[in-house]
């Protein structure tokens, strides 16, 4: 029960000498106390407290107001719900005001066992909380030591059976290293050649660094290939910003790119690298992102600022790995050989005869009726011990084909009763005898008899499946019939009583067998089937048959019905059937026989099955004029822009008044094919203007007239506007549309776009005419073209400033081409990457990349027909296309 003592509140009382005590009833007390004080008063009152009232009362009068507020502080400390409430509410603020240092102390065991608790009761929280910062670098980690795994196991195996790799496996035992580990050190050769450090957002170059006797291309335009490349593979296939191409492969070179939060360390090896040079390498990049973070973050150009990054690079490029040239050691592969032989020999006898035998074990312990306890193998004999079922398999045989010698075998078998259902099966057979009618057999590891047989036997059977209980399989004799006479008589009444209680109109109340007779009783409804009848073909004697009914109307509808046609007498445009137990009419019939059937449905509701009257239609002349009324009202209520108010018949005429929008269809013209005559059709309708998309649009379309470029649609119940259109033309349709809003409807000029202006057109046709050229089989543009592209690039920028003012966006469509030599595949593939290149490049100068999309024509789209020098050199270009969105 909860309590409703007030929360603890501490009184401020007014610095005062008023103490709140009624003096005068103070004065008063303490008067007749002192004139009524009797030192006897207690012995005087037997059975009466012994303290006085008025002492009483005088406690109340001068410490009432304290006894009362200790009561409610005792009582609000006694519940423990109010108590936390109360505490609750001045918590915060205490809080608030503690010393940081005094309450984090404080609440630090609290908040370190209240942590505690949670991660045992939940674990899965903190890993939820942990798995987005862990998971990457796990899956990185795992990944790499797989690699490094596989690595190691692919060279193994590959110079597991090799003249190196018994030459290897000899060394390992020698110096005491593994196997694996001697195998990577002679296999894995290589070289680091080339090391580039790439700024992450520009794709300059910061620093490069090339081992002795390795040559190599401009490393500035490596670098910008390389950054071409990552944003290539990133844009064709959508990859996230995150993702970065890690390793390239061209015959022996390898390219390793490992990234960082500001610049990408590609590193070029020459061989076949261990997967453990991927830590030196970004043991490398992580120590100069430590070393250098903020000038790489801010990195420019200039190089300055990072001169000892060559330094930390230099380590790189000095892992190498060259081809140890030690002698084979010949002649102790030749001592080790003449000893395994013979002793590889001898074991491999005796593991095939250990095989052979283990085969026979195992080919004994599937057999039924047989467990072997114990074998094994010594000096060369077999021995095994165990149970064997008199009835399974013999051992001595099943070592046939084996190619065991039996005279190697010694074996010692016990006899004992399997508990096997075959095994069950065949004592069973042998002990019950069972009689031809009967059938045995095993269904689910279970016996089980099936057919007739004489109570005698069955009394046995149930015997014999008390024994099996006890721990072999059931024996199931539920499925044999009794096939004595008195069996067979009650069968043979209980097929009849069933086929009875299946009867409609029949209902058994009572039904026994008794010395011999069949006894029954009951309800039968006169249209039912003759119970006497229904004797026929259950093999029961009628003459043993005693019955009693009394007949009833059944509530099957089948009755029902068949009582309906008789006292209704329907015409034959009318049907009766039933339907879902329900009796249904349909049909034409005259309103005197409807009125019939209506109340014959009513006395059927009393309890029996629904008479549903309601398909069957009134053929009287009022009646068909109706009908047709209301089918004229519902072909105008279905018209778009007619609203029907009101509608009503009366004295053979027809009134209707409503709403029309002009633009609508004329009531008049759809009283066509109605069957009503429009001379008894009273009408009167209102002029309005349908807020339906369809008359919308017409009422645009001839108040704002738009130009032919532009096409007004209904898409949803939306009016939506497409197409090029003047500025002009587009605020009063942005008016129009206004004005539709506060009518609940919306013209959407979204896909609506201004005319182009003059000087973005001719600033567009400058660009289109522009190409990049390049040399045979070169996907970058030689030093000629570069002149070039730092007018398209400004170019570029130009167009873009000038379609944001004008409320458009541009984008540029760079499309690489290739002449006619070489193969079709190499054609689009070069084609692309000079569309690429140049991206890139036009990217390096400036242009947003978001505005440059690429792809590569091959040679399908050739600017000249390829029948001379010229146009082999006119087809190998970059051109742009200028797209206004």
């Amino acid at each position: 029960m909860t309590s409703t003592v007030d929360p603890i509140s501490l009184p401020q009382r007014a610095a005062s000498n008023d103490t709140e005590i009624d003096r005068e009833a103070l004065a008063s007390l303490l008067i007749e106390i002192a004139r009524n004080v009797d030192p006897d008063y207690r012995a005087r009152f037997d059975g009466v407290p012994t303290v006085d009232p008025r002492m009483e009362t005088l406690r109340q009068l001068l410490v009432g107001r304290e006894i009362s507020e200790l009561s409610r502080i005792t009582h609000l400390l006694d519940e423990p719900e109010q108590l936390a409430a109360a505490v609750g509410g001045v918590l915060p603020s205490a809080a608030a005001r503690a010393p940081h240092a005094q309450l984090g102390e404080a609440l630090a065991p609290a908040v370190e066992r209240a942590v505690q608790r949670s991660i045992q009761k939940s674990p899965r929280t903190l890993t939820d909380i942990l798995y987005p910062v862990f998971l990457p670098a796990i899956r990185k980690s795992i990944g790499e030591k797989i690699d490094q795994t596989f690595q190691s196991l692919n060279e193994t195996l590959r110079h597991i059976f090799t003249w190196h790799g018994l030459k290897w496996r000899f060394e390992a035992w020698r110096t005491g290293a593994s196997f694996s580990e001697v195998v990577l050190k002679h296999s894995l050769v290589y070289r680091v050649e080339h090391v580039f450090l790439i700024n992450r957002n520009s794709g300059l170059l910061i620093a490069h660094v090339t081992a002795d006797n390795a040559t190599s291309e401009d490393p500035q335009l490596i670098s910008s290939m390389l950054s071409a490349i990552q944003d290539f593979v990133k844009d064709s296939f959508n990859e996230k910003e995150q993702s970065s191409l890690d390793t390239i492969r061209f015959g022996e070179l390898r390219l390793w790119s490992e990234v960082g939060p500001f610049a990408t360390l590609v590193a070029v090896i020459r061989g076949n690298p261990p997967e453990e040079l991927h830590e030196i390498i970004r043991d490398v990049l992580l120590r100069i992102h430590d070393e250098c973070s903020q000038a790489l973050e801010q990195f420019d150009g200039d190089s300055s600022q990072l001169a000892g990054v060559e330094t930390q690079l230099q380590t790189c490029v000095e892992l190498k790995q060259e081809e140890s040239n030690q002698g084979f050691p010949w002649l102790v592969v030749a001592a080790v050989l003449l000893v395994l032989i013979p002793a590889g020999g001898w074991f491999f006898l005796s593991w095939q005869s250990g095989q052979r035998w283990q085969a026979y074990v195992s080919r004994l312990g599937t057999q039924p009726g047989i467990i072997v306890a114990e074998q094994k193998v010594r000096d060369g004999q077999f021995y095994i011990a165990g149970l064997r079922d008199p009835l399974a398999a013999d051992p001595q045989s099943l070592l046939a084909g084996t190619q065991v010698d039996p005279a190697r075998v010694h074996s010692r078998w016990q006899f004992y009763q399997s508990l096997d259902p075959e095994f069950v099966l065949k004592r069973l057979t042998a002990s019950l005898v069972p009689p031809d009618s009967v059938r045995l057999s095993i269904v689910n590891d279970r016996i089980v008899a099936e057919g007739e047989a004489p109570d005698t036997w069955i009394d046995r059977a149930r015997a014999a499946a008390q024994q099996l209980s006890a721990g072999g399989p059931e024996f199931d004799i539920s499925r044999v019939r009794d096939v004595s006479p008195e069996t067979r008589a009650v069968e043979h009444w209980q097929a009849y009583v069933s086929r009875l209680e299946a009867q409609p109109g029949i209902i058994i109340a009572q039904q026994t067998a008794r010395g011999g007779h069949f006894y029954i009783s009951g309800l039968r409804d006169p249209l039912a089937a003759d119970p006497q009848a229904l004797l026929s073909g259950t093999e029961v004697d009628p003459a043993r048959v005693h019955s009693q009914w009394q007949f009833y109307q059944s509530l099957d509808p089948k009755f029902v019905l068949k009582r309906l046609m008789v006292s209704l007498t329907p015409p034959k445009s009318v049907r009766l059937s039933i339907v879902n137990d329900r009796i249904v009419a349909e049909g034409e019939a005259p309103d005197t026989w409807i009125d019939r059937a209506r109340a014959a449905a009513r006395q059927l509701s009393a309890g029996g099955p629904e008479f549903d009257i309601s398909k069957v239609r009134d053929v009287s002349p009022e009646a068909r004029a109706a009908e047709h009324w209301q089918t004229y009202v519902s072909r105008l209520e279905a018209q778009a822009g007619i609203i029907v108010a009101q509608q009503t018949a009366r004295g053979g005429h027809f009134y209707i008044s409503g709403l029309r929008d002009p633009q609508a269809a004329d009531p008049k013209a759809l009283l066509s094919g109605t069957g009503v005559d429009p001379a008894r059709v009273h009408s009167q309708w209102q002029f309005y203007q349908s807020l339906d998309p369809k008359f919308v649009v017409k009422r645009l379309m001839a108040s704002l007239t738009p130009p032919d470029s532009v096409r007004l649609s209904i898409i949803k119940d939306r009016i939506v506007a497409q197409g090029e259109a003047p500025a002009a033309w587009i605020d009063r349709a942005r008016v129009a549309a206004q004005q539709l809003s506060a009518d609940g409807l919306s013209l959407e000029l979204s896909e609506l776009r201004e005319l182009t202006p003059p000087q973005l057109t001719h600033l567009r046709e400058a660009i289109q005419a522009v190409n990049i050229f390049f040399d045979s089989g070169k996907a970058v543009p030689g030093p000629e073209q570069l002149p070039v592209l730092h007018k398209l690039a400004n170019q570029l920028k130009e167009l873009a400033k000038d379609a944001r003012k004008a409320g458009v966006t541009a984008q540029f469509m760079l499309t690489g081409h290739s002449d006619e030599t070489g193969r079709e595949t190499a054609k689009l593939s070069i084609s692309a990457a000079r569309a690429e290149t140049v991206r890139a490049l036009l990217k390096k100068r400036g242009v947003d990349p978001e505005l440059l999309l690429v792809r590569g024509a091959g040679t399908f789209e050739p600017a000249e027909i390829e029948n001379s020098r010229t146009g082999n050199s006119a087809n190998r270009r970059v051109s742009v296309t200028v797209n206004f969105h």
